[in-house]
């Protein structure tokens, strides 16, 4: 098969709806973390997030569609808009499909649901409830408002899932399955329970007082990553059929990785094996040497292990041609399945306006470590090729590479 291509990207983040608006954001170091308004938190030890700010979705969604969705769905829906009007695509139904990426699907519907149904007098449930908790509904909105009859998969492997989607959906245009794949990843899982249950696994920052500092991905200070929500979406065609339909094309789709660390179900591996593993797997199916990599955008989730883990992991690959790094988490906080693909967006963009995004929060960087993270200011680097690394419960790691087309 020939090469794959990106002509359309959609993003809903907590810096900002719409690509430019969130790229831009993280450009000026802005951070999307706050306290919780979606519910009250005064009982809970962790009271911040990143949320989707003055999120209205009837303005960007019909009446039906919102009526019918959790929020996961909506993001995911607002960010295939964005990305397929970008992209001028004139769908051909059965040559086109589309892969949903998410780790919770609809967790925050279903906790508010029994909340509302324990100890109530009248125990009813709305026939909308299983479509809205089903993580595979969220792509079928999608194909249904577009006639996308082609193939349709949903992915569900934790904090992966996004970059996984993209690898799959990468799988079935080189198989000749279809000519164009929607890959969307979106999370909501900002609810107690979920809270309650990280945040005793000693996974969560506990800097409710000073929110817009929580998130410090390779600092020495961090104490947990910060929950965040939203979607991404990105078009990837054959470059034969971008070119004859004469797409404007964004970047080129390199190689992905995908491994399992078959270690421990929510650790990574002490010496980040399954890690390094992924990334020589997609440096190695891309054709491409350590060297080539110009920028990498982490996973970097600022939890005590988790960023030391990927420092070591990031540093026996690269070596003496360690990369410029950064992890935009920092702003957004962890937006699970959404961001393995709004942080592939991240790297398109980095390569296309040759400024990359910021660490932000970081003031001292974990120790003995030659990485430049990018602290807290954009730098301006011509690259070619870059790299986003997911990973996730389970051990599940996701490594894709994106480039400047050349065609």
């Amino acid at each position: 098969m020939g090469k794959i291509v990106i002509t359309g990207m959609g993003a809903v983040t907590p810096v900002g709806i719409g690509v430019d608006n969130y790229y831009n954001s993280l450009l000026e170091g802005k951070s999307g973390i706050d306290k919780i308004r979606s519910f009250d938190t005064s009982e809970l030890a962790v009271q911040i997030a990143g949320e989707i700010k003055d999120f209205n979705p009837s303005d960007y969604l019909p009446k039906d569609v919102v009526r019918k969705t959790d929020a996961f769905m909506q993001y995911a829906y607002i960010a295939a808009e964005e990305a397929l009007n970008q992209s001028e695509l004139e769908i051909e139904p059965e040559r086109t499909g589309i892969i949903m990426g998410t780790a919770m699907s609809g967790i925050s519907t279903i906790a508010f649901t029994q909340e509302a149904l324990t100890g109530a007098s009248h125990k009813k449930v709305g026939p909308r409830f299983i479509p809205k908790i089903l993580g595979n509904i969220a792509a079928a909105n999608i194909a249904i408002a577009h006639n996308i009859q082609g193939p349709s998969f949903t992915v569900s492997t934790a904090c992966s899932s996004g970059g996984d989607a993209i690898y799959q959906a990468a799988m079935l245009l080189n198989a000749g399955k279809a000519d164009v794949m929607l890959a969307v990843g979106a999370e909501s899982a900002h609810c107690p329970i979920f809270i309650y249950s990280l945040a005793n696994a000693k996974a969560l920052s506990r800097n409710n007082d000073n929110p817009q500092k929580a998130s410090r991905p390779f600092d020495e200070a961090r104490d947990g990553f910060v929950i965040g929500e939203g979607g991404g979406a990105l078009i990837l065609e054959t470059e034969e059929h971008a070119k004859k339909r004469g797409a404007k094309i964004y970047g080129e789709l390199i190689a992905c990785g995908n491994t399992s660390d078959a270690y421990h179900v929510t650790a990574p591996h002490p010496e980040g094996k399954g890690a390094i593993a992924c990334m020589k797997q997609a440096l190695s199916e891309g054709g491409l040497k350590p060297e080539d990599i110009g920028y990498i955008n982490a996973h970097g989730t600022s939890t005590p292990k988790g960023d030391e883990v990927e420092t070591h992991a990031v540093m026996e690959v690269f070596g003496e041609n360690t990369p410029l790094v950064s992890s935009t988490k920092g702003a957004t906080g962890h937006m699970m399945g959404a961001g393995g693909i709004t942080e592939v967006i991240s790297c398109i963009k980095a390569i296309e306006t040759g400024i990359l995004p910021p660490t932000i929060n970081l003031e001292n960087p974990i120790p003995d470590c030659s990485i430049d993270f990018i602290a807290n200011e954009p730098r301006k680097a011509d690259i070619r090729y870059a790299m986003s690394n997911a990973f996730g419960f389970g051990g599940q790691n996701s490594s894709v590479i994106v480039g400047k087309y050349e065609g």
